[in-house]
C-alpha cells in the first residue's frame, strides 16, 4: 500500500492528542507545536455535532477540558465554539478553541501524518464514518491520513468509503484487548494494530509483523518504556511528550 504511514521512519513518534505535555491536548495549539517540535505524526480524535460538524476532542463532555457542563453530540458547532479548552491547561492558552477538524487540517496539511481515530464510542452507528471519509476526500488527504478506532463497526465503515487508506484496530488493555487482537477479528483487514503498551511483548510484535501489520503502542510517556519499545521494534510510538521521545530514540 502506497501510504505516508509505511514510508515514515520508524519507530514514527505520534505526538498524542498534539504535543500534549506542552499544550492543551487537540487544540490547534497543540497540533502546530507538535509540527515545530519535530514530530512526524499527530493522533487526534473526532466526534459529531448535533448539527452534523466533526469536532476534535476526546471526551463525550465538555467538562474535563472546557469547565463547562456539555455534551457534543446535543451541543451545535455554534455553541462549542464559546467554549474555553485551554484555561485548564494554563492560563497562557486562554481562549483556545475545540477546533473542527477542517480547522486541523488547514493548519498542518502536509505537514505531518494525521492518526484520526473515529470515537463514536457512544453513538456507534452515527454518521461519523462517513463525514470524517467526506471531509478527507474533499481536502485530497488520503496520502497524509489514517484511521484508528477501538469501534470495529466505524473502522469497516470507513475502509469501505476509502479503501486505499490504513486503519488502525485500537486494543484495550488486559483480557479484552487480547479478545480483540485474536483471530476472531481477522475477517477486519486492519493494517495496523495499536495495544496499550503494558501488552506489547516480542511475541506479539513478530505476531503482527509476520502478518504484515505495522504495531504502534499508547500512550507511553516514560523513559524505560521508550527504549524498551525500541528495542523490541514496534513502528510507532504515541506519546504526551515528542520531545523527551525523540531525545530517548536518538541516544
Amino acid at each position: 500500500m502506497d501510504h505516508l504511514l509505511f514510508e515514515l521512519p520508524k519507530p514514527i513518534i505520534f505526538a498524542h492528542r498534539g504535543a500534549s505535555a506542552y499544550a492543551p491536548e487537540n487544540t490547534l495549539a497543540s497540533f502546530e507545536l507538535a509540527v515545530k517540535q519535530g514530530a512526524p505524526a499527530i493522533e487526534l480524535d473526532v466526534k459529531l455535532t448535533s448539527d452534523g460538524e466533526i469536532v476534535v476532542i476526546h471526551d463525550p463532555t465538555t467538562e474535563r477540558t472546557c469547565g463547562v457542563r456539555g455534551t457534543i453530540k446535543t451541543m451545535p458547532l455554534s455553541q462549542i465554539k464559546e467554549l474555553d479548552a485551554g484555561s485548564h491547561f494554563d492560563s497562557a492558552f486562554k481562549g483556545e478553541k475545540i477546533p473542527a477538524l477542517q480547522e486541523v487540517f488547514d493548519s498542518v496539511r502536509g505537514k505531518i501524518l494525521i492518526n484520526v481515530e473515529i470515537t463514536n464510542y457512544t453513538t456507534p452507528l452515527d454518521d461519523l464514518p462517513k463525514r470524517v471519509a467526506e471531509l478527507v476526500k474533499k481536502n485530497d488527504l488520503q496520502h497524509w491520513v489514517f484511521f484508528s478506532s477501538f469501534n470495529f463497526i466505524a473502522l469497516r465503515r470507513i475502509k469501505k468509503l476509502l479503501p486505499e487508506v490504513p486503519i488502525g484496530f485500537l486494543t484495550e488493555e488486559g483480557n479484552r484487548g487480547k479478545f480483540a487482537r485474536s483471530c476472531f477479528f481477522e475477517w477486519l483487514n486492519y493494517q495496523a494494530i495499536h495495544p496499550h503498551y503494558h501488552d506489547v511483548n516480542s511475541w506479539m510484535v513478530q505476531h503482527h509483523h509476520h502478518k504484515n501489520r505495522l504495531i504502534n503502542v499508547y500512550t507511553v510517556n516514560q523513559k524505560e518504556e521508550f527504549k524498551k519499545l525500541n528495542q523490541l521494534k514496534v513502528d510507532g510510538i504515541f506519546t504526551d511528550d515528542p520531545i523527551l521521545a525523540q531525545q530517548i530514540l536518538n541516544e
